[in-house]
């Protein structure tokens, strides 16, 4: 059986107001391989960015696990968990969230920054990527 990089098991997930309950998701499970690609669709509504959202560990589920490579996203303190989340989660949101005081190369290499790790390695991959979406000439833009 191959290692899992991703596993949710058994989500759930309740938005409650006052005396009505909504259940944005009843017991998903779900396990990605390493290499494996995974879209999630569906219609509006139906739980996927409240999915996303549980896998990515930027949300806490009313019950269930998320696993990613190994690390149970839910028993992790606040740090340990945003620690985690800048080292082994990419998320591009539906909404750019971008700081507009800060440039497009400043705004990608926040994350890392934040972290104290910019450096030759990431400068590297940094030049890598930007060369690999075409995005040299607008770095500098805000």
């Amino acid at each position: 059986m191959a290692i899992m990089v991703l596993v949710a098991q058994q989500l759930v997930k309740e938005y409650r107001s006052r005396s009505l309950a909504v259940r944005a998701l009843n017991g998903v499970d779900l396990a990605v391989a390493p290499g494996e690609f995974l879209a999630v669709m569906g219609p509006s509504g139906s739980g996927k960015s409240t999915l996303l959202h549980l896998l990515g560990g930027l949300d806490q589920p009313t019950s269930g696990a998320v696993v990613v490579r190994g690390q149970s996203l839910f028993d992790m303190d606040d740090n340990a968990l945003t620690r985690f989340r800048r080292r082994e989660i990419g998320f591009v949101f539906q909404f750019f969230n971008l700081l507009p005081t800060l440039s497009a190369e400043e705004n990608i290499l926040l994350p890392v920054a934040i972290g104290g790790e910019v450096n030759g390695e990431v400068r590297h991959r940094f030049r890598q990527l930007v060369r690999l979406l075409g995005l040299g000439g607008r770095l500098g833009h805000r």
